[in-house]
This record gives C-alpha cells, sequence and structure tokens, in this order.
C-alpha cells in the first residue's frame, strides 16, 4: 500500500468507526457482538438510537470542517477552523458534546473561548478534539513528528483547554503519520510519549502500555485517556480493521468515539480494502454549516488523497 491508499484507509475508517457505533453510544458492554455475534455476516450496519443506517455523527462532520479549511486556505487556519465550528453548532447538528457547544457557543473569540470555558469548568479533558483529528493528522503527516503533534496541540485547543486534551490528540496524529508510512504505530510509542509534555507523558505511558486494558481505565471514556487507551488496546489485541472495531464498540460508552479513533488508526494500518464494503455502502455525512451539503464514500476518498496530495505537503 501506498500513502495515498493508507490515507483513504484511515479518513474512510474512522467515519465508518463512527457511523457504525452511533447506535451502541452508552450502551453496556458486549452489545454490538451481542446483536451481531458473527463476524463477517454483514448486516451491523443498521442504525439506530437516533441514528439512520451508516449515518455518521459530529465525529465525522467537525472532522471533515478541519479537513476542508486545512485544503481550502493552504494550511492551518485557527481563526477559521473556529469559524466553521461555530456555524455548524448553529446550525443544529443532531448531536454536539455539552463542552464544545459550550465553547462554540459563548460569543468569544477563537484563542478565547476554551480558555474560558476550562477556567470556569475545571474539566476539559474530553474526546472532543480526539473524535475529528484523523484528516489533520493525515494532512500533516509530511511535515514530521514535531510539526505534526503540534498541529494537533492548536486545532485541540480551539475547544479544549485542558493541556491533557491536547497531548492525546497530539499523540494520535503522530500515532497515524507513522501508520500512514507503512510501520507499526504501536513499535513507535516510546518515541512518540518522548515528545509529549512531561507534565503528561506518565499518564499516557500508562494508558498505553501494553498491559493496560480498558477496565483499568480511571474514568469514562469519554474522557481522552481512556478513549486513546482503548483505541490503540482494540489495536494491538486484534488482527484486521473488522476486529478492531468489533472490540472498540463492545467496549461500550461512547461507542462512535471509540470507534471512530479506532477506525482511524486500523484504516491507516490496513488500508481502505480491509474496511467491509457492507459499512462503506450506507456510509453518509450529513454536514451542518455547509448549506445542506451530504457526503458519501467517494466524497471522503477524494478528500482524503487532497489531504496527502495536497501543494504543501512537500
Amino acid at each position: 500500500m501506498n500513502l495515498v491508499q493508507r490515507a483513504v484507509g484511515a479518513v474512510v475508517g474512522s467515519a465508518v468507526g463512527d457511523a457504525l457505533g452511533a447506535p451502541f453510544e452508552f450502551g453496556p458492554a458486549g452489545a454490538f457482538s451481542s446483536r451481531f455475534p458473527v463476524p463477517g455476516a454483514g448486516g451491523e450496519m443498521v442504525g439506530g438510537g437516533g441514528w439512520d443506517a451508516g449515518e455518521a455523527t459530529d465525529d465525522t462532520q467537525m472532522a471533515v470542517h478541519v479537513a476542508e479549511s486545512l485544503l481550502e486556505r493552504g494550511g492551518l487556519d485557527l481563526p477559521d477552523i473556529f469559524a466553521r465550528f461555530q456555524r455548524w453548532a448553529a446550525d443544529q447538528p443532531k448531536d454536539i458534546g455539552l463542552q464544545t457547544e459550550d465553547v462554540l457557543t459563548r460569543g468569544l473569540p477563537w484563542n478565547q473561548a476554551a480558555t474560558a470555558h476550562y477556567r470556569s469548568s475545571h474539566r476539559a479533558a474530553g474526546n472532543g478534539a480526539l473524535m475529528r483529528a484523523t484528516p489533520s493528522a493525515v494532512y500533516f503527516a509530511r511535515a514530521g513528528r514535531q510539526a505534526t503533534m503540534d498541529a494537533a496541540r492548536h486545532i485541540a485547543a480551539l475547544t479544549h483547554g485542558d493541556p491533557a486534551a491536547w497531548e492525546g490528540t497530539a499523540i494520535f496524529h503522530d500515532l497515524i503519520r507513522v501508520a500512514l508510512y507503512g510501520a507499526d504505530p504501536l513499535d513507535d510509542l516510546s518515541q512518540i510519549l518522548a515528545a509529549v509534555h512531561p507534565d503528561h507523558r506518565q499518564r499516557y505511558a500508562a494508558i498505553l502500555d501494553p498491559s493496560w486494558h480498558p477496565d483499568q481505565a480511571t474514568e469514562f471514556n469519554g474522557a481522552i485517556w481512556p478513549c486513546l487507551g482503548s483505541a490503540v488496546w482494540a489495536l494491538r489485541t486484534t488482527r484486521s480493521y473488522e476486529d478492531a472495531i468489533r472490540a472498540a464498540i463492545d467496549l461500550g460508552g461512547d461507542t462512535d468515539t471509540v470507534a471512530a479513533v479506532t477506525g482511524g488508526l486500523a484504516g491507516a494500518v490496513y488500508g481502505p480494502a480491509a474496511v467491509p464494503t457492507d459499512w462503506t455502502e450506507p456510509l453518509h455525512v450529513p454536514l451542518p454549516g455547509s448549506g445542506g451539503r451530504t457526503l458519501r464514500l467517494p466524497h471522503l476518498i477524494d478528500l482524503a488523497r487532497d489531504l496527502v496530495e495536497h501543494p504543501n505537503s512537500d
């Protein structure tokens, strides 16, 4: 596989994980396998819980807005990304995280809103910056580890004022970067962790250790630590895209986001051919804040290619 193919796998894989996990959000562990006990049998993309079959959630919607900003602005334009997020939030998306909604509707400038939220709530380490990170990880991959992780921190900080969220998103960006070039991202964890801010390195090292299991999480997986740790665990303990997604959703809780993060990683590792066609055919991304557009598989494939082949990629 080449870089473009792995990028398509990452972008499509994340969206598929999101849509497949959405109907099981906040449900019990094991619900997916209980309903669909035979892997590979098909028919799993059925929707439910307010979601149509194949419908992606706010995770992928925000990811697409990030991607389109990067491409249309020719690089990282933080005020533009924030403005797109605001238009999206104002256009009545079916779902929006409580923290993200508070930040985007405060009426404060792009470089003040998340900080104000963090100061008032002291709780801003949700997984809402991680869920949308796959396209930006693809876009910055050619720039190397430092640039990729720094971009992740800046984009995360638009809605999440806790530096823990920045560092977790940065780790994910670099895991994707490593996978896009055909290496095993799990083999590179020690080098990635060395680039994490010292204040947060130990906690991330703990949840990324091979001995860690999601049952050991000290927070709900809507927080960034167990969300990222669960995605890495799902990748580490399985041998295919489909099995990784199944493992992620079977953890229960914030299933759409854990599966979206897992899907980005597994899609980059295994490529687009590993994503079942039964899962990609009904996939669609309603895009509030964009004039009523809905993106489907061909749009996401083109988006992924553009993220790799943009003029600033070398």
